[in-house]
């Protein structure tokens, strides 16, 4: 095993310490959205069987989606998939090596905030 001296290192930054960039919080904020965009399928996918099932189930889901509550979490959802599809074309933009400046990424970020409320917007007002 190799000699490692410890003690002579220094320590990696503590998240108490280390302040959040907007890059790496919007890619956080693509993840997070990753996810919640899974528990809108499975919104869909029990909407779609309670169809298929019967009207009653149909109507309980149905009512819970129609409710203040549930425009609510459409909203959220809306803006959570236009939120995610903005973050995965900023990654293919990176990925073919384009915009990779630190200032250009940081008005990347804060453009998809601003991108997928403004989409949100009009979809909420088109829908």
């Amino acid at each position: 095993m190799a000699d490692v001296n410890r003690g002579n290192r220094p320590l990696s930054p503590h998240l108490s310490i280390y302040r959040p960039q907007l890059t790496s919080v919007s890619s956080i904020m693509v993840r997070i959205t990753g996810i919640a965009s899974l528990g809108l399928a499975l919104l869909v996918v029990w909407w779609l069987l309670a169809a298929a099932t019967s009207a009653g189930s149909f109507a309980v889901i149905d009512g819970l989606l129609r409710s203040w509550f549930g425009s609510l979490v459409l909203l959220g959802a809306t803006w959570a998939l236009w939120y995610h599809m903005l973050g995965r074309l900023r990654h293919v933009i990176w990925d073919f090596g384009y915009l990779v400046q630190v200032e250009v990424s940081n008005k990347m970020g804060l453009g998809m905030f601003i991108g997928a409320t403004v989409l949100t917007a009009i979809t909420a007002l088109v829908v």
